[in-house]
C-alpha cells in the first residue's frame, strides 16, 4: 500500500472506526464486466451502446437482476471475437444500466449511467460470463501553484476548443469553473472531446493526476490545432465553390442575353417534343411522366449534363414503338411455301409454325407462343427463325444472348447511375420500329451469371405471356407492351436453361441431318449459295455424282451443315484461283481429285465386316455434333478381383460397369459364369479414344453384354450395336438421341441393333431410308439381350 493511501485509510478509520483490512474489502466490489470494443466511457456520461456477444449479454442479465450494476471495460483488440483476461484493459468503470431495448440480429441495446473508474483486482470468474472484483481508483493531488496554473490552462483551452467548434455550451463551462476535483475535471473533457480510443484509453488509464492533467493539456491543444487546420482548409474549399458559383452565374446572363437575340432558342426543342408526344396514342401514366419531364427541361439550364439526361431519356420515350405494328400475312399456304423455300426437312419444326399460323387465322388475337428450337450446332435454328419471320412479315430481331452475365443488359440500368441505358430488349425494339416483330434470342444456354446479376431470371418476365404485356424496364421504369412480339429461343442444349426459364417455353428438338438430307441440302441450297458469293457458275465449277457424299463422309463430322458449307467454300475458293491462274474454262470437282481441293481426309470410321470378338461390343453414343459408335473393349485375367476402368469414362458410366457386374454376379449360374468371378479374376474395361471423354447410363447393356463375353469366352458379332440403361435387375431403360445414334449406326455399316422395348415410338422420327437398312429388336430385360447375342451366334454357326 502507498504512503498516500495509508494517509486516506487512517483518516477514514478515524472517521468511522475500522481499521485498514476492513476498510479496503469494503471498497472492494465484485461485478459482471461487459467488454467494450472501440469504445471508452467517461466517469459522468450517460452512454448506450449494443451487446451481441452471448458472454456480454449474460453479463448484462446478471446486473440486472442484482443491482443493475456492472463494469466496463475496453478490450485491447478491436477485432477478436473470442476474448481472454489477457485481452482488457487493467481499468474501466462501473456503471448503472438505465435501461434495456432488445433489437433484432439478438442485439441489446443499453443505456447506461457512468459513475466512477475502477481497477480490476482479480478476474472471478470467466464463464458463463466475465466477473471481476474492482476497486477504486485513488489519486492524490497535490495542490501547488504549478498545477493550479495548469488546470487554468485546461480551462481555457477547452472553452478555446468549444468556441473553435462552435459549440455553445455555457452550462458546462461554468460547472467545470466551479468543479475543484482535477480528475472529474479531466473526465468532464474526457467525455466531450472527440477523441480516438488511444488518447481515451490513455487518459482513462493514467492514475496519476499531474500526469493526467498534462496529458490532457497536450491533447486538448492537438485538437484545437486540428480543427483549425481543418476549418482553413474549409474555407479554401468554400470559396472555390463560390467562385464556381459566379461563373455559373455569369453563363447564364450570357444565356438569357442569346436568347434575347434569337440565338439558342430551346423553346422550339421543347414543342417538338410535346407535338411527338401528343402524336403517340400512350397510356396517361407514360403522358404524364414525358410531360413532367419537359416541364423539368424547361427548368434546367441547358448545356448541363443534367439537361442532357432528360433530353436522352424524352427521346427514348418517345422513339420507342408504342402503338407501331407491322401487318402481318397470315396465311398458310404462303407460309408454307416459304419454309420449303428456305429449309429442306425439319417437317416438324415447320407444322408447328403452320398450327400457329392456322391458329390465328381463325382466332385473330391469339397470343405468341414463346417457342424454343433445340438442336446441335448447324441445323438451321437461327436461319430457320428468318424465315418464319418472312413467313410472317414480322421485321426480324436477333439478339445473342451467348456469355451475358449481366441483369442490366435485359432490364437497363437505373437512371440514378453515370451512362444508364435502357437495357437490349427495349434497345432493339427501338430499333425495330414495331410492336410486333419476330425476336430471337439465340444461344439462351449460355447465359452466366455473376455479381451484376441473373440475366435468366431477369428473362423471366420477358418470357411469360400473362406478365411480358407490362414489361418495366429499370431506365424507362414505365411498363411496356411485349405481349405481341413473337419470341423464337434457340439452344444446344436443355441442361443449362435454369427450369423456370424453360418451364416458360415450348421445345421444339430440331434433329440432326442424316446423310441423304445433307447431300439434298448442299444441291439445293449450299453448293448455287457458295458459287454465287465466288463468282462461279455451275458451268464453270461442276461437282461430280457422289463428291459431296465423299466430302460429308471424311471431311466434316457434324449434325448440322455448317462445316460442309465451309468445305463447299473452300472447293469453290481453290476452283476460282485454278481458273483465274491457268485461265481454264470450267472445273469438274470429282471423287478422285477431291484431295487437291481439300487435302487428305480428316475422318475416318471403320466399317464393320460379318466377324466376331470376345469381350468387344459397338455401343451407340450421342455427342453435340451428332451420333457416333463406341466400341466396349472387356479382357478377363486371373487375379483378386480388381476392376480397371480406362477411357476418360464419367461417373455415370462407371456406375454402370459396377450395375453390369453386380447383375452378372447375382445371374452367374444362368449365365455359364464361374461365381467366384468377382475374387479370382481381374476386369479391365477400357473405351477406345481415351482423349475424349464420355459419360451417360445408355452404355449399360453394351458394357455388361461385353463383361458376359468375355467372362465365358464366347464371341460378339462385330455388325450388332445395342443401346440402352440396365438396372441391377436386369431391366433395360429407354435412352435418347435416337436418331442420332441410329443414323451413326447406319454410317458404320452396323445391319443389327438392340434397343430398349420403351423406345419404338421414337421411330417416328428416324428417316426411312435408315429404318429400311437397320434390322432392329426391342427388348426390356438384360436375358433377353443374352439370348439375342449370344444364341443367334449358335444358331447362325
Amino acid at each position: 500500500m502507498s504512503i498516500e493511501e495509508k494517509e486516506i485509510a487512517e483518516e477514514v478509520n478515524g472517521q468511522v472506526g475500522m481499521t485498514e483490512p476492513e476498510l479496503f474489502v469494503q471498497e472492494k466490489e465484485t461485478l459482471p464486466l461487459i467488454p467494450l470494443r472501440g469504445l471508452s466511457v467517461f466517469p459522468g456520461m450517460v452512454v448506450h451502446f449494443d451487446v451481441g456477444r452471448e458472454k456480454s449479454v449474460k453479463a448484462l442479465e446478471a446486473a440486472m437482476e442484482k443491482d443493475q450494476m456492472a463494469f466496463l471495460v475496453t478490450q485491447k483488440e478491436v477485432i477478436k471475437e473470442n476474448i481472454t483476461t489477457a485481452d482488457f484493459y487493467n481499468i474501466g468503470c462501473k456503471v448503472k444500466v438505465k435501461q434495456l431495448l432488445k433489437m433484432p440480429d439478438n442485439l441489446v441495446r443499453v443505456l447506461v449511467e457512468v459513475q466512477e473508474r475502477r481497477e480490476i483486482v482479480e478476474f472471478d470468474s470467466t464463464d458463463p460470463y466475465f466477473l471481476v472484483t474492482t476497486k477504486p481508483v485513488r489519486s492524490v493531488f497535490y495542490d501547488t501553484k504549478e498545477n493550479r496554473t495548469l488546470i487554468h490552462m485546461i480551462r481555457e483551452t477547452f472553452e478555446n476548443y468549444m468556441n473553435v467548434t462552435r459549440k455553445v455550451a455555457t452550462d458546462l463551462i461554468l460547472a467545470m469553473k466551479a468543479l475543484d476535483d482535477p480528475d472529474q475535471l479531466i473526465d468532464i473533457i474526457g467525455a466531450n472531446l472527440f477523441l480516438d480510443l488511444e488518447d481515451s484509453q490513455r487518459l482513462i488509464q493514467e492514475t496519476d493526476v499531474n500526469k493526467r492533467l498534462v496529458l490532457t493539456y497536450e491533447i486538448l491543444v492537438e485538437e484545437v490545432e486540428t480543427i483549425k487546420i481543418e476549418h482553413n482548409i474549409d474555407e479554401k474549399v468554400r470559396s472555390e465553390m463560390y467562385k464556381h458559383q459566379r461563373e455559373y452565374y455569369l453563363r447564364e446572363q450570357i444565356k438569357v442575353i442569346q436568347t434575347e437575340l434569337g440565338e439558342g432558342d430551346v423553346q422550339n426543342e421543347l414543342d417538338i417534343y410535346r407535338e411527338r408526344l401528343d402524336a403517340l396514342d400512350v397510356e396517361e401514366e407514360v403522358r404524364n411522366k414525358v410531360l413532367g419531364e419537359i416541364n423539368r427541361l424547361n427548368k434546367v439550364p441547358q448545356g448541363s449534363s443534367e439537361a442532357g439526361l432528360i433530353q436522352t431519356y424524352i427521346e427514348w420515350i418517345l422513339d420507342l414503338p408504342w402503338n407501331t405494328i407491322t401487318e402481318e400475312t397470315v396465311d398458310v399456304a404462303i407460309a408454307r411455301k416459304i419454309l420449303d423455300e428456305d429449309h429442306f426437312g425439319l417437317q416438324h419444326v415447320k407444322e408447328r409454325i403452320l398450327e400457329y399460323i392456322s391458329v390465328l387465322q381463325l382466332a385473330k388475337n391469339l397470343k405468341s407462343p414463346i417457342l424454343c428450337l433445340v438442336g446441335p450446332p448447324g441445323v438451321g435454328k437461327t436461319s430457320i427463325a428468318k424465315s418464319i419471320a418472312r413467313a410472317l412479315n414480322r421485321k426480324y430481331v436477333r439478339m445473342s444472348l451467348g456469355g451475358m452475365r449481366d441483369e442490366a443488359e435485359i432490364r437497363g440500368h437505373r437512371r440514378t447511375y453515370i451512362g444508364a441505358i435502357p437495357g437490349r430488349i427495349l434497345y432493339n425494339m427501338k430499333k425495330c420500329g414495331t410492336r410486333n416483330p419476330l425476336f430471337l434470342l439465340d444461344e439462351i444456354d449460355k447465359l452466366g451469371q455473376d455479381f451484376n446479376g441473373d440475366p435468366a431470371s431477369a428473362l423471366l418476365e420477358v418470357l411469360d405471356p400473362e406478365q411480358n404485356n407490362t414489361f418495366t424496364d429499370h431506365y424507362l421504369e414505365l411498363p411496356f407492351d411485349l405481349s405481341q412480339v413473337l419470341f423464337l429461343t434457340t439452344a444446344n442444349s436443355l441442361a443449362s436453361i435454369p427450369r423456370p426459364l424453360l418451364d416458360r417455353m415450348e421445345v421444339i428438338d430440331v434433329n440432326g441431318y442424316v446423310e441423304s438430307e445433307k447431300v439434298e441440302i448442299a444441291q439445293r441450297y449450299l453448293i448455287p449459295k457458295q458459287l454465287e458469293i465466288h463468282g462461279l457458275k455451275k458451268s464453270t465449277c461442276k461437282f461430280s455424282e457422289g463428291v459431296i457424299k465423299n466430302i460429308i463422309e471424311y471431311h466434316t463430322r457434324e449434325s448440322g451443315v455448317r462445316e460442309l458449307e465451309r468445305k463447299i467454300a473452300q472447293v469453290c475458293r481453290v476452283a476460282a484461283k485454278e481458273i483465274v491462274e491457268k485461265k481454264r474454262k470450267s472445273i469438274s470437282v470429282t471423287q478422285k481429285n477431291l484431295d487437291k481441293f481439300l487435302g487428305k481426309n480428316q475422318y475416318s470410321f471403320e466399317m464393320v465386316g460379318d466377324k466376331t470378338e470376345i469381350g468387344v461390343v459397338n455401343g451407340l453414343a450421342w455427342t453435340s455434333v451428332g451420333g457416333d459408335t463406341l466400341q466396349i473393349e472387356v479382357i478377363v485375367v486371373d487375379g483378386t478381383g480388381k476392376i480397371e476402368i480406362t477411357g476418360q469414362l464419367g461417373d455415370i458410366m462407371k456406375e454402370s460397369i459396377k450395375a453390369g457386374i453386380s447383375y452378372i454376379r447375382s445371374r452367374a449360374d444362368a449365365l455359364g459364369v464361374h461365381s467366384d468371378f468377382y475374387s479370382k479374376k481381374d476386369i479391365h474395361v477400357h473405351v477406345p479414344e481415351g482423349a475424349v471423354p464420355k459419360d451417360g447410363p445408355s452404355a449399360g447393356i453394351s458394357i455388361t453384354t461385353a463383361l458376359v463375353s468375355a467372362l465365358t469366352d464366347q464371341p460378339v458379332p462385330q455388325n450388332l450395336a445395342m443401346t440402352g440403361e440396365i438396372t441391377l435387375r436386369g431391366r433395360v431403360l429407354p435412352i435418347g438421341g435416337l436418331r442420332e445414334k441410329l443414323t451413326a449406326a447406319h454410317r458404320a455399316g452396323i445391319k443389327e441393333i438392340i434397343l430398349p422395348n420403351d423406345n419404338q415410338k421414337d421411330l417416328e422420327d428416324i428417316p426411312q431410308v435408315v429404318l429400311d437398312a437397320l434390322h432392329i429388336q426391342f427388348v426390356s430385360n438384360m436375358s433377353e439381350v443374352i439370348e439375342i447375342v449370344f444364341n443367334q451366334l449358335r444358331q447362325s454357326k
